[in-house]
């Protein structure tokens, strides 16, 4: 993507987010609102490059079983409400409510799996994020292979977002560059933390995700996005940054990109 359409993307998104002291509410639906709205435009002039050098879209992804991760679910949540949430969209062949082995208490996840992977898909795309026992679920692609969600391919990590931006708009920001397969804002009891990550289900979504959003400014928030580092590649620099620097900038060197990039 050519650096002139990044910088008009995140023109289009400053000059459309709120002034400060509005209430959060309106700062959350306008930042949203904001980003949406550039990151399609820059997804879009992708695409249009995309279809100038023969290049295509992503399509639906590929996996065997049609299966979907429904996570941050409400301790109550049953088998059984799940159901009822998840059938409109098509047969189900099987629900699984993951428990304590010991407890039988919900570990706040569960996998349905449908008949037809187009069912899954329309279930992906129309409930995620909806309300079951008054906490908006979280709903992704199955992926059981821990291999894959480490390997940071695909995988981008997005720092100093602001509190307004939760699982939902981070999803809605980024879904325009391609297919996701994992997205999560890391929070704490406080709530957001401020950094959050994104699985692509290809490399080249990350790569234009990373050209149009870096450096973008959010409620006058300059975010950092860039590719998923793993653990050894963040001791590898900052031993590196130690040997160049003082020990107070080597302790604020990223210390909040610890969490996998796959936070569940």
């Amino acid at each position: 993507m050519e650096a002139s359409e990044a910088e008009a993307a995140a023109a289009a998104a400053e000059a459309a987010a709120p002034a400060l002291g509005e209430a959060d509410e309106d700062a959350a639906a306008e930042v949203e609102a904001a980003v949406a709205a550039a990151a399609a435009a820059a997804a879009g002039a992708a695409a249009d490059a995309d279809a100038e050098t023969g290049g295509g879209s992503e399509g639906n992804p590929d996996f065997p079983m049609a299966s979907l991760y429904v996570g941050d679910l409400h301790p109550e949540v049953t088998e059984a409400m799940l159901y009822e949430k998840f059938s409109p969209a098509g047969p189900i062949l099987s629900i699984r409510l993951c428990r304590d082995k010991i407890t039988r208490r919900s570990l706040g996840y569960a996998y349905v799996n449908y008949q037809q992977p187009v069912d899954a898909k329309r279930a992906l795309e129309t409930l995620n994020f909806d309300v079951i026992k008054g906490r908006p679920v979280r709903i992704m692609w199955s992926q059981r292979d821990p291999s894959l969600r480490k390997s940071g391919v695909g995988n981008v990590f997005i720092k100093n977002l602001g509190k307004t931006i939760d699982n939902k708009a981070l999803y809605n920001i980024f879904s325009a560059f391609g297919n996701i397969l994992s997205c999560k804002v890391a929070c704490d009891e406080k709530g957001p933390k401020g950094y959050g990550f994104v699985h692509f289900q290809k490399q080249e979504s990350a790569e234009r995700a990373i050209d149009a959003m870096n450096g973008m400014f959010l409620n006058y928030r300059k975010i950092f996005v860039g590719r998923f580092k793993s653990h050894k590649e963040r001791e590898a620099e900052r031993g590196a940054w130690a040997r160049q620097s003082t020990s107070a900038d080597v302790k604020d060197f990223e210390e909040d990109t610890d969490e996998e990039a796959t936070l569940r």
